[in-house]
């Protein structure tokens, strides 16, 4: 039976980019124009507390290398696709194992009011960046230039506080940051100056963190965000690890670096340490070219 989501996604990109056809050898392999892109289309439905289920045949991935690729997320739920540019999972995927039938096993979850991919063995990634058409649009315009390597530690930290702001958050970076964050990347707001009640435990480790939502009025935190600029993400990993061993309850944990260092994370993450205490299904990667995105959205009012 054709499957009715993929076939209304396939028109709507006809109807926007023109001729897309169908690759060889796949039943999920597309290529837009004379290859300006090539997409590979993954469908779940939504199954009962969300949950979602996706093969991605070794086979299939081989056949994006080189291209200017996008992995194409679509769920039954009527929610915007994603397209994930495929050189940002490239090393993740070649460093991770197929399943017995020759696929690599993804899901997408929902956490809070985050959208995060999950590889089997390789960790989850924030991936909210790349919900809707426009991630394909701006992949296929060779004029615009990712902007996200020049970004300095201060910079991004400035970005992720702008968000945790206008997503309605007070936000806490450490004493010794808050003078150094870069007010031309975000409009000026009021820092909170404390870690909320109920975390004498680990205040201490929560105050050293590069940037912390807190929920307005719940005393809740959020979101905990660690910059790794150039000092290693492990370091970062075993911050977030003594939070979770001492506040179980604790989920939002995102390491933030340039995706360069995606696999390093990959690799670090699925250590002894970090598998046993839980952290490696809590924690996900969020790379600089993300938070920037993500922040002009916001800023231009896109939605959370």
């Amino acid at each position: 039976m054709p499957n009715v989501h993929k076939a209304n996604l396939l028109a709507t990109l006809r109807a926007r980019f023109g001729d897309i056809r169908k690759l060889g050898g796949s039943e999920s392999l597309y290529a837009v124009g004379n290859e300006a892109a090539r997409i590979y289309i993954r469908y779940s439905r939504v199954h009962p507390k969300g949950r979602t289920f996706f093969g991605l045949r070794e086979a299939d991935l081989r056949q994006l290398e080189g291209h200017n690729a996008f992995l194409c997320f679509l769920l039954d739920d009527g929610s915007l696709p994603l397209f994930i540019p495929y050189t940002d999972f490239e090393e993740v995927f070649r460093s991770a194992q197929t399943a017995k039938d020759g696929q690599y096993k993804v899901q997408l979850f929902t956490q809070g009011d985050a959208l995060e991919l999950y590889v089997a063995r390789r960790g989850r990634f924030n991936v909210e960046v790349y919900v809707g058409l426009e991630p394909l649009a701006h992949g296929l315009d060779t004029k615009r230039l990712r902007q996200a390597a020049d970004l300095s530690h201060s910079q991004v930290q400035t970005l992720l506080a702008g968000i945790g702001h206008i997503k309605g958050f007070d936000v806490c970076v450490p004493e010794s940051d808050a003078g150094k964050l870069d007010w031309s990347r975000t409009a000026r707001f009021s820092l909170r100056g404390d870690i909320p009640a109920g975390f004498d435990r680990i205040q201490g480790i929560l105050s050293e963190i590069d940037v912390v939502w807190i929920a307005s009025g719940r005393n809740a935190i959020e979101g905990r965000f660690e910059v790794e600029h150039s000092t290693p993400i492990y370091s970062g990993l075993l911050r977030f690890n003594d939070v979770l061993l001492t506040e179980p309850k604790v989920s939002r944990f995102s390491i933030v670096s340039n995706d360069t260092r995606r696999a390093v994370f990959s690799r670090q993450v699925f250590r002894p340490t970090f598998t046993r205490s839980g952290l490696a299904e809590r924690v996900s990667f969020l790379e600089y070219a993300n938070v920037l995105d993500w922040h002009e959205r916001l800023a231009k009012g896109g939605g959370a």
